[in-house]
């Protein structure tokens, strides 16, 4: 589902509110969910899901699989998510 779909859908669900409005909605939800991350905070969204950042360890010893070659890879930050349990079983039905 893209941005303009999610736009959409809060439209007929909400017709009270405008566009504006609702695009400010989601732009303060993900910003704020973006912000959280960068503070390597962990988001718990209760039914859905956990959103957290994992520190991945520098390797040294890393191959480039076009030639082989040895290289360094430095330590980096990756969002994880893991999904709640009502979630997973509403997938699984």
């Amino acid at each position: 589902m893209s941005r303009p779909d999610l736009i959409k859908k809060l439209k007929t669900k909400h017709p009270k509110l405008n566009k504006p409005q609702l695009e400010s909605i989601i732009d303060t939800f993900f910003q704020s969910i973006e912000d959280s991350l960068k503070e390597k905070k962990s988001i718990f969204l209760r039914g859905f899901g956990t959103f957290f950042v994992k520190e991945i360890k520098e390797k040294y010893s890393a191959r480039d699989p076009r030639n082989g070659k040895l290289i360094y890879v430095p330590k980096r930050n990756k969002v994880r998510f893991r999904a709640s349990k009502k979630f997973k079983d509403f997938i699984n039905q």
